[in-house]
């Protein structure tokens, strides 16, 4: 049965959720109301919808960049964390196999020089399925990059996850405790945005990838999706994480930051111990702490970090195909 790949339209956009909100690996990434956040003339919007026969059968959020050479690529997305086909619980092997090949020549016929795509990680799906890694792999697509993404399954029982602490941590959320650190939701964004910029240029000298006005901007899109918690000392915000929940298994802490005058309290190891509570009371099965190597390059102490609150690491893999 002929595949039909075609360029998403404006008037797609109320099947286009639908779809996504049905599907077994789609996150609040690959959401055209997220998406759309993006000032107009930002990106080149060339999402695609997949169909085969009358039904649809997977979507691909991307755009079209142009990199330093001047080369015109099909990327999946430019303006999300995540990409790649979304698809519904069932896609079969030999469909996984179809859309890769599929992609390739519709990439070829619109005369990109490469296509470049982010999968979630595999703790997102539903049904967990390595098919279209698979697929990308043998229809010779290569790893630009596998990088590590810092998970942890959060229990309904508080003990259970205290249990999986390293003594160190432990000793901190006492601390914490002790010391009368308090967390809550919080709305003070303009605050916690400040300490994040402040990190952000003293440790790795960029900027946070939103301005605060597109944070906010988010949060009013997501209120029940996008949230802030904060660690208040004397009722001054200390730390903060920023969640998304990015969907119903997992929960992803977007930005996470601290006031480096106030570390010896502990806060941020006693907001992460609230947080993990919160996913398990709430049902997600995972929060996601993002990724410790950036382009695979590890940083060994935030991945300890992370590691002494009990966390493994799955991969975060970009692909690659070069037309």
């Amino acid at each position: 049965m002929n595949f039909l790949f075609r360029k998403f339209k404006t008037n797609d956009t109320d099947k286009w959720e639908s779809f996504v909100k049905k599907a077994t690996n789609a996150t609040i990434f690959h959401q055209r109301l997220f998406l759309s956040y993006h000032p107009k003339d930002r990106f080149i919007d060339h999402s695609i919808i997949i169909e085969k026969g009358k039904r649809w059968l997977a979507v691909f959020p991307a755009i079209l960049r142009i990199n330093n050479k001047g080369e015109t690529w099909l990327v999946s997305h430019g303006g999300a964390s995540y990409g790649g086909f979304v698809y519904q619980e069932g896609l079969s092997f030999e469909d996984s196999m179809a859309l890769v090949e599929h992609l390739k020549e519709y990439a070829q016929a619109i005369g990109v020089k490469g296509i470049q795509l982010t999968l979630p990680p595999a703790i997102y799906q539903s049904r967990i399925s390595n098919y279209m890694d698979f697929a990308f792999v043998k229809h010779g697509f290569e790893y630009e990059k596998r990088d590590i993404s810092s998970i942890l399954e959060a229990e309904r029982n508080p003990e259970d996850n205290l249990n999986k602490f390293k003594a160190t941590h432990r000793t901190a959320v006492r601390k914490a405790t002790k010391e009368g650190v308090q967390i809550r939701f919080s709305d003070d964004y303009d605050g916690f945005y400040e300490i994040l910029k402040k990190n952000l240029k003293i440790r790795h000298g960029v900027s946070p990838t939103h301005t605060i006005d597109e944070l906010k901007k988010l949060v009013a899109m997501y209120p029940n999706d996008i949230h802030l918690k904060g660690a208040y000392y004397n009722d001054k915000l200390i730390a903060g994480v920023v969640n998304f929940i990015a969907n119903k298994r997992v929960v992803l802490a977007f930005y996470i930051s601290h006031d480096e005058s106030y570390q010896h309290l502990r806060g941020v190891n006693l907001l992460f111990y609230d947080i993990i509570n919160w996913c398990g009371a709430e049902g997600y099965e995972y929060l996601d702490f993002g990724i410790f190597t950036v382009n695979m390059d590890p940083n060994y102490g935030l991945g300890r970090f992370k590691e002494n609150f009990g966390a493994s690491g799955v991969f975060r893999d970009t692909f690659i195909y070069r037309l």
